[in-house]
Order: structure tokens, then C-alpha cells, then sequence
């Protein structure tokens, strides 16, 4: 079964870009306020890093979500997009002082530390500006993920968060500083994640965690679990929004929160990666020696998973309901691997036929790149068509 789309209105249109699908991204939102709501304590921030579309942000800032940035620009374009501040946290592995010093002037909710070193780094220009900055530690839990290796985050072997050995030393730094207050933890495993078993190892092991600074009598007034919640790729059509009761559920009966602590989420894939097509034509047909390729005018500048991470995108010919013959699906990169996909079947395609790749509202438009001095891809809304 295809997708449905304003396909009279792709007709006119200069390929390729993004479509985002915002009644079913505002029937995401809807399901996660529903499930998330079930428990007064659990906080939802969206995951910036996934999709910055200005647009599509205003829908998720409506719906009344609080922001993941990773980085200044993203803290700047959640303020212009109205997200509000106190529902701002920011995280990353290397915040340059620039990033720092606008998280403090937009008195930001907290920044998520993962080193000492940035850790004292925020306590110094906190201290210029006579502010004390909230910061919760981000701790590397030793836990691993069913997922791609790239987007695994929570081994010792990764490069983020502070070894759980050092959790109970950097806790005690930091109630030594003047300018930094200690507000809670913060963990995130991986991305794409579909076994709810990963989760449930990773509430086991903030309970053993908690139970050690307990008894040394550190209370924890925020627990924050990241995000990873991944989708279906295979079955946008059947699957399109993801299992939201099974994610929450899993937190609420294995994570043994303490009295009035808070536990905040932070989805980006799970939240729009469903909503996006990339929409591109078929440029030409060509008959290989032993297959044969469509190359469509879309390239891994538009759309980098397959290339990056040989991830999986169903795509759909929406103007041709021919037989199926087997085809590869190749971009006009001047790279070997700008392929979206080997030995596929599509409806018989021609030159000229729209090409949709599901699932792309995630890790799709933001990772563009300009690559051959091609332009970026540009992204349009429902109401916009």
C-alpha cells in the first residue's frame, strides 16, 4: 500500500524536497501528550537535532513540548520559535564558550555536563555574569543498545557522558562551585531503538545508581532518560505512529522514581520521523549488464542515512501503478556510495515518475549538505500546498 499523497501538486513542483505531513505529525504529538499524561511527573522535550525545520518546529512547541539542543544555533532557534527557555536543555559533548554564555543569558533550564573539565568551564562564565547555572551530569551507563553501532551512546567505550566510577566525586565538585547548581542526571543509550528490554537495563541501572548516592544522602531532583525510541521503516504506511504506551510504560513500572523527582524525555526520531517523504524524480532508466538503475535527481546531499549508516528507507513510485520490475535507486552524486537502495521493487518507472523515500522527517533535511554545489533541499508543510 502506497502513501497518500497531493500528488497534482508534487506535479508542479521543483524536485527534490521535503514533505512533511503535519496532520499526522500533530496525531504524534496528540499520543504522546495522551500517554506521556498518564503521569504527572514525566516532562517531553523534542530533540531538535532531528528536524530544525522552522515550520514544523512551531508545531511541536504548540503542542507544548519543551526542546533538546545540542548546540547554540539549535538553543537560538528554539528561542525563535517560541520555545520557551525554562523548557530548554542543553547538551553536548564539546560547548564551545559562545554556546555556554547564550544558555546562561537565555537562563536556560539546564545544561547536561559531561565532563569536569566543562563543568568548571560553566562555572567560570556563570561566575562572570554573577549567575549560577542548573546542570544535570550526564553519566555513561555502561549499557548497551540494539542498534547501529554509530548511534550507540551509552558504552564505556563511547565518547559521552562521565563514568559512573566518577559520578559520586564530580556530584561533590560541584557543590563546592558557586556558580553551578547539581539538579539532576541524565543518560541516553542510542538512537533507533525498538527492544523496550534496553530500556528496562537502563531504568535497572539508574536504580543501582540512585541507590548509591542515596546512601550517601545525594538527592536527585531530575532524572532525565534521553530519547532513542526509534520507528518502523519498513511499514510507515501501517506503522506511522510508533508505540508510545510501551515506551512510557516500560519507565513507569521499572524506573523506581523518588518522591517529587521529575523524569524528562527527549524524542526527536519517534517525534517526526514518520511525517517525512523526500520526493524526487526519476531523471533516466539505465539498463546495466546484469540490473537495472533508476537514477532520480535527489543524492545523498538530500538524504545521507543510507550512505552514512546503510539504513533502509521503503520507497514508493506514486505515479505509476505498472507491474513491479527490481531496480537500484541511485542518486547523481559522483560517489559509489550515493545508492538509496539496491534491488528494490517499484512500479514500472520512467523518466519523470515522483519518487517518494518514507520516513525521512528525521536526520534527513537537517543533514543536507551542499556537496557538488548542489542546493539544499527545501521543506514544505501541508498547509503550505
Amino acid at each position: 500500500m502506497k502513501g497518500t499523497f497531493p500528488i497534482d501538486k508534487f506535479a508542479k513542483m521543483q524536485t527534490p524536497f521535503y514533505y512533511y505531513d503535519t496532520d499526522l505529525l500533530r496525531e504524534t504529538l496528540r499520543t504522546i501528550n495522551a500517554e506521556a499524561g498518564k503521569h504527572p511527573n514525566f516532562v517531553v522535550h523534542y530533540a531538535i537535532k532531528a528536524n530544525a525545520n522552522p515550520k514544523v518546529l512551531n508545531v511541536i512547541c504548540q503542542a507544548g513540548l519543551g526542546a533538546d539542543c545540542v548546540s547554540g544555533g539549535e538553543i537560538q532557534r528554539c528561542v525563535e520559535t517560541g520555545f520557551p527557555a525554562s523548557k530548554i536543555v542543553y547538551a553536548g559533548v564539546g560547548k564551545s564558550d559562545w554556546e555556554i554564555n547564550l544558555g546562561l543569558d537565555r537562563d536556560i533550564f539546564c545544561f547536561n555536563v559531561e565532563s569536569i573539565p566543562e563543568l568548571e568551564v560553566i562555572n567560570e562564565l556563570a561566575g562572570k555574569k554573577d549567575k549560577v547555572a542548573r546542570v544535570c551530569f550526564r553519566i555513561n551507563p555502561d549499557v548497551g543498545a540494539h542498534t547501529h553501532a554509530n548511534i550507540t551512546t551509552g558504552l564505556a567505550e563511547n565518547k559521552f557522558g562521565i563514568a559512573m566510577r566518577d559520578m559520586e566525586s564530580v556530584i561533590s565538585e560541584a557543590e563546592q562551585m558557586a556558580h553551578v547548581k547539581f539538579i539532576g542526571l541524565h543518560f541516553h543509550i542510542g538512537s533507533q531503538i525498538l527492544d523496550m528490554g534496553d530500556f528496562e537495563a537502563l531504568c535497572n541501572r539508574i536504580n543501582q545508581l540512585q541507590d548509591q548516592l542515596e546512601q550517601h544522602h545525594i538527592k536527585v531532583e531530575n532524572i532525565n532518560v534521553g530519547g532513542g525510541l526509534g520507528i518502523d521503516y519498513n511499514h510507515p504506511n501501517r506503522v506511522p505512529i510508533p508505540d508510545f504506551k510501551s515506551y512510557f510504560d516500560t519507565f513507569a513500572h521499572h524506573l523506581k522514581l523518588r518522591e517529587g523527582q521529575k523524569l524528562h524525555f527527549e524524542l526527536g526520531r519517534s517525534v517526526v520521523g514518520q511525517m517525512g517523504s523526500l520526493i524526487t524524480r526519476c531523471l533516466y532508466v539505465k539498463q546495466g549488464t546484469a540490473k537495472q538503475f533508476a537514477i532520480v535527481d535527489a543524492g545523498m546531499t538530500d538524504l545521507i542515512r543510507p550512505a552514512l549508516y546503510q539504513a533502509y528507507h521503503k520507497i514508493e513510485n506514486l505515479t505509476s501503478d505498472e507491474p513491479v520490475e527490481t531496480y537500484d535507486v541511485v542518486g547523481p552524486i559522483c560517489e559509489s556510495s550515493d545508492v538509496f537502495a539496491k534491488a528494490i521493487d517499484l512500479n514500472k518507472t520512467h523518466r519523470g515518475d515522483l519518487i517518494a523515500l518514507r520516513s525521512a522527517g528525521a536526520y534527513g533535511e537537517i543533514m543536507a549538505s551542499q556537496y557538488n554545489c548542489r542546493p539544499l533541499p527545501k521543506g514544505f508543510i501541508t498547509e503550505e500546498l
